[in-house]
């Protein structure tokens, strides 16, 4: 060994060490039952299976399992079982060691969990959307044997997220991709708020990192009036609590780079347009847990009393928890600066529930495991029964599939109540028939309306928060292809298109016993060219959708098919029977079209570089109407099927599915453009009405920043216009080149580019 060699070992090794001790000592500060022993008796173990291997930053291994069980000790909140299962997580699918190894040495709980860990390993995704969806169903009914494996593969995700830097960029925007898609929306779901925004923040970095610097700034150079706006605003408010003799802190919350860029795209607005950038939390100590309740509505009383409260954005968090348990109470008060500022105020108990989500609510039981946890205080119950539900008739399409999760991880909730008076939690923008189906499959089948609030309504009428409904069934009624339409929640549309599905099995049965039928009738039997040849007749691609036709009856076989089959077969030696089949070719038109050539990606090409886009090359490449992406935007490339490059923006909907499905297909790309191809843009503009208001739009669109407009349209209703000009422009820089002139337009409030 050279001298460089044992320094660098000796630099690990207190590496490693050190990393280790931080975790001993946090969890011996837990209130963890105490069982240090296993823990580095599981962490000697990784370390020797992952000896000698580095990751891509160069540090060894090890730090990576080290780092996940800290993050599920002290940012989760977990105990040993947890501790070690994130210490060998990737023990066996990363060495010699199996599962049965695990169970030998450590006992079933922690084997199961590290099984249920590598089962879903890699990353959530397949290179396919079907693996994807796979691997995905194997994720959620892993976690509902033990939630544990969810949580500590959301640990996972989070370091792996904090230590992006080392990968290239076509990897980072597939591995942001995928945060954002699934693991940020269940961090939310487990009520692992701090964890939730930082994976988004993580994410908003490696995919847009040019926009997170630009708010970083912002929020650097606005930070000390920030900070006195804060002072003034709890300076009445501490005089407040400290008469009412609570024992509590006030904490500044800052919006994060992530959500202020989110509401600057959705609400189209500049980061100096964002008022409630701050928020203020109130946590408090309550003098019992019985007076939790009363002393939150106390409080909110008495900063009433200082300040204006905003009637409509009262939250009652309390009494309505989150289904993932969080508990507050949000109110918005006017500042006297004029600024709406939301407060949350919680107890210390909930604020432990909002930090560390479900973990927070397990009970810790003298000589029984570590951690333990009860189906009436597992919130979550419900919420996997459903998912459970979902992979009992699995959609065919893997996408479907993950949409459908995906809508229930991101819905907001509304309270509605049955006849009887109970309250049951569904998503925001449910309707009557998504209720019906969250009951029992057989009241969402036979629905035909519902009575909300004793009157009544159509099934697909949209429920608010509050609403009393009771559902209206007949047992005539059966489940209609409509009906997807207005649906919201994905419990009801896996039920539908299920029901669906067996139905159209049934009707596609009875269509092919009905052409057997018919062919013995006539002297022939059922052969695989003489169904094929009857639906080319019927113009029929399928043959399922040639029996579903028969079944409904929508098709009936009479003298036209006997003579079809008897123009083009040949007559049998026996029994009248039509044995061979001549099959009728259509000749292949000739296309003289010359299109430009596509840019085929080879064999043995290098992903990890990003491709150029330049005056000379952009034509080999694709542009999908999904999202318009123009010089200056942060793109990205997908090589689809054929072979070919499209090119989206980072942050188009369409691309971020791609991210997740197909993320070994994502590519970096870049544009190198010199203003010399033109590409379409267009302008919103919203504002009040007034004599020659187009007129001044146009001159200064055309005759000051010499831009072709293609198409103007405008629209006024008492005395308020809004509009949109589609523009031809060579990149970003002329958009805002152009917003910025027509921002000095008196009469025009709102100026916004859309895709």
């Amino acid at each position: 060994m050279t001298d460089e060699e044992i320094i660098r070992e000796a630099a690990d090794e207190k590496l490693i060490n050190d990393a280790y001790q931080k975790l001993i000592s946090d969890y011996e500060s837990s209130r963890h039952r105490k069982k240090t022993d296993l823990i580095t008796k599981a962490f000697n173990f990784a370390k020797q299976a992952h000896k000698g291997v580095r990751r891509l930053s160069g540090e060894p291994y090890i730090m990576h399992p080290i780092a996940v069980a800290q993050i599920a000790c002290s940012e989760i909140g977990l105990g040993s079982t947890s501790i070690c299962s994130a210490l060998l997580h990737d023990v066996v699918e990363d060495t010699e060691f199996t599962v049965e190894d695990i169970a030998n040495v450590f006992g079933p709980k922690i084997a199961q969990i590290v099984d249920g860990l590598t089962k879903i390993s890699g990353g959530i995704f397949g290179e396919k959307a079907s693996a994807q969806a796979e691997n995905f169903k194997k994720l959620l009914l892993t976690m509902s044997e033990d939630i544990r494996v969810i949580l500590i593969k959301i640990a996972d995700r989070l370091h792996n997220m904090r230590t992006l830097d080392s990968q290239p960029a076509n990897k980072q925007y597939k591995i942001a991709g995928e945060t954002l898609y699934i693991y940020a929306p269940l961090a939310h779901r487990l009520g692992l708020y701090k964890i939730k925004s930082e994976l988004e923040n993580l994410s908003f970095r490696f995919e847009h990192p040019e926009e997170y610097k630009a708010i970083e700034n912002k929020l650097r150079e606005t930070k000390v009036s920030r900070d006195q706006s804060f002072d003034q605003f709890i300076e009445p408010i501490e005089e407040t609590l400290k008469r009412m003799g609570l024992k509590y802190e006030i904490r500044e919350r800052v919006k994060t780079p992530y959500s202020i860029w989110t509401k600057m795209q959705n609400k189209h607005v500049t980061f100096d347009e964002i008022y409630d950038i701050l928020a203020v939390r109130i946590i408090f100590t309550p003098t019992s847990r019985e007076m939790e309740t009363k002393e939150c509505f106390n409080i909110y009383v008495e900063l009433s009393q200082i300040y204006r409260s905003h009637p409509d954005r009262l939250r009652d968090w309390i009494n309505h928890p989150k289904s993932n348990g969080y508990q507050a109470l949000h109110v918005t008060l006017m500042s006297k600066e004029g600024h709406w500022i939301e407060v949350q105020i919680r107890s210390d108990r909930m604020d432990e529930v909002a930090e560390q989500g479900l973990a927070a609510h397990w009970k810790y039981k003298e000589g029984k495991e570590d951690l333990e946890y009860t189906e009436d205080e597992n919130e979550l119950n419900e919420w996997l029964h459903t998912i459970k539900e979902i992979l009992d008739d699995p959609q065919p399409d893997a996408m479907d599939f993950l949409d459908a999760i995906k809508l229930n991880l991101f819905a907001s909730e509304i309270f509605i109540f049955t006849p009887k008076g109970e309250i049951k939690t569904m998503p925001a923008d449910c309707t009557a028939l998504d209720f019906a189906f969250s009951i029992h499959t057989f009241l969402g089948s036979h629905c035909i309306g519902a009575k909300v609030n004793h009157k009544l309504v159509p099934m697909s009428h949209k429920l608010q928060s509050g609403d009393q409904v009771e559902i209206l069934t007949s047992k005539s009624q059966h489940v209609q292809p409509a009906w997807i339409n207005f649906v919201y929640t994905a419990k009801a549309k896996a039920k539908i298109v299920s029901i669906l599905r067996r139905n159209g099995r049934e009707i596609q049965k009875a269509g092919e016993q009905m052409l057997t039928e018919w062919l013995k009738r006539n002297g022939m039997e059922p052969t695989s060219e003489i169904i094929d040849q009857l639906a080319e007749f019927h113009e029929m691609h399928r043959r399922e959708e040639f029996f579903h036709s028969l079944g409904e009856k929508t098709i009936l076989l009479g003298e036209k098919d006997l003579d079809e089959l008897k123009g083009k077969t040949k007559k049998g030696e026996t029994n009248g029977g039509w044995r061979k089949y001549v099959p009728f070719v259509k000749a292949k038109k000739k296309t003289d079209d010359a299109k430009p050539e596509l840019f085929t990606v080879p064999e043995k090409f290098n992903r990890k570089k990003p491709i150029i886009l330049t005056d000379d090359n952009i034509h080999q490449y694709k542009f999908p109407s999904c999202c318009h992406p123009i010089p200056g935007d942060d793109i990205l490339g997908y090589i689809d099927n054929k072979n070919q490059i499209e090119i989206h923006k980072r942050a188009c909907p369409v691309a971020n599915k791609l991210k997740t499905s197909y993320g070994n297909r994502i590519l970096d790309a870049k544009w190198e453009m010199r203003k010399t191809h033109f590409f379409d843009a267009t302008i919103q503009l919203a504002g009040i009405d007034r004599r020659g208001l187009v007129n001044e739009v146009t001159r200064v669109i055309s005759n000051q920043l010499s831009v072709d407009i293609r198409r103007l349209t405008f629209t006024t209703e008492d005395g308020v216009f809004d509009g949109s000009i589609d523009l031809r422009v060579h990149d970003r820089e002329d958009v805002k080149s152009i917003m910025d002139s027509l921002k000095k337009v008196e009469a025009l409030k709102e100026i916004s580019q859309i895709m």
